[in-house]
């Protein structure tokens, strides 16, 4: 039978990859649900050309624009963030691929577990913020959750046939994005544009920057520990410029796995729509005569210093990588609208690690506050200089 698919956040740059995949297997998938938040233009040709059954604008502002839009193609349209959780409930939602990017993630991921779905989880950030809670929940309703981040999904294939108690370690890689080697002169002021010029990987504008800033890969670390019941000790980071090698495994009699393959989102997503099978892609192949070097650095946590401040939100748990994701997305907002300057953001961030209330056995409520706190204390702080 045809697995149905629901993409929470179809316009960014991984939904529409999954849209990709979905076309090329026609046979093995149907498209149930599209989601966006305010990309009304690009949902409503998505829409059109993909005929979902329903459709869901997180902005309320935009209902109007896209039921009209969508009125002659019989295709159901919701909208407020609130009906994004609710749309992932229905019995006719086999698997939900949560695309959605940051804090707004983590309700319709809660709300697609409680209703036993297949995560396809792409938003890192429900993990980061409430990797506890999220992950009892998915053993207690024996959810499968498959990863889509290359990095976790190349562990996660690794781990296959195997024995998670054998990890000694794990090597998430990164590729050390546009100011790879740089110094702290050279990156303080880097203009949004050079940020936004990943070498390797084609991501939206959040995701392109927490890798400049190696964000990425501190929240990945995060994330890591909560996928696959890890120690932070368990978890290094290593550059790898080529980004070939998308992560590795090392077991405890010394041996290692990793997975490989071409920089392409379109294969973990493929991976985690159709697991436990593979299912043949016509996407480009590795050829290793292009690649003669593959070569692997040590990052600079010196320069590059949001990763150590995401090992220690990690090790000091409770709500301290809410606050630290939290803090982050507004750093990088206001990056992205140059009220703030690259090598400032995780300056911003300590701060508001140091300043925000500490809660060390959070509940659910207690996140939606942090966040909340975090993001207000963030903008004052631009705010004081500016």
């Amino acid at each position: 039978m045809k697995k149905r698919i629901a993409i929470l956040g179809s316009t960014g740059s991984i939904g529409k990859q999954a849209l990709e995949v979905l076309s090329a297997h026609p046979d093995k998938f149907e498209l149930e649900v599209l989601t966006a938040q305010s990309n009304a233009d690009l949902l409503i040709t998505q829409a059109v050309k993909y005929k979902p059954n329903f459709v869901v604008i997180g902005n309320k502002d935009l209902y109007l624009k896209v039921s009209d839009a969508l009125f002659r193609n019989d295709i159901k349209v919701f909208a407020g963030e609130e009906s994004i959780s609710q749309i992932v409930e229905m019995d006719s939602v086999d698997i939900v691929l949560v695309a959605l990017v940051g804090f707004a993630g983590l309700k319709p991921t809660i709300r697609a577990v409680e209703a036993g779905k297949r995560i396809a989880l792409a938003n890192k950030e429900s993990l980061v913020v409430a990797g506890e809670l999220v992950t009892k929940l998915v053993v207690e309703k024996r959810v499968e959750l498959i990863p889509v981040d290359s990095e976790h999904s190349a562990i996660f294939q690794c781990l296959s046939g195997e024995n998670p108690d054998t990890i000694e370690k794990i090597y998430l890689t990164a590729s050390g994005g546009p100011f790879r080697g740089k110094n702290y002169d050279e990156i303080q002021n880097v203009s949004v544009e050079q940020a936004l010029s990943h070498p390797n990987w084609n991501m939206g504008d959040k995701i392109t920057i927490d890798s400049a800033s190696m964000m990425n890969k501190g929240l990945e670390v995060i994330e890591a520990k909560w996928l696959f019941g890890l120690e932070p000790s368990q978890i290094d980071v290593i550059i790898h410029p080529q980004s070939i090698v998308h992560s590795v495994v090392q077991f405890n009699d010394g041996s290692m796995k990793a997975q490989m393959g071409l920089p392409d989102m379109r294969l973990p997503i493929q991976y985690a729509l159709g697991y436990p099978g593979r299912l043949k892609s016509e996407f480009p192949r590795f050829d290793f005569f292009n690649y003669p070097q593959l070569t692997f650095e040590k990052p600079d946590i010196k320069i590059f210093r949001n990763l150590a401040l995401a090992f220690e939100a990690l090790e000091k748990g409770g709500n301290m990588p809410c606050i630290l994701n939290a803090a982050n997305e507004i750093a990088v907002e206001a990056f992205l609208g140059n009220r703030i300057g690259f090598a400032k953001m995780p300056d911003l961030i300590e701060k508001c690690l140091e300043s925000v209330h500490f809660v060390e056995k959070p509940a659910l409520d207690d996140y939606f506050l942090t966040d909340k706190a975090a993001r207000i204390k963030a903008t004052e702080l631009i705010n004081d200089n500016n």
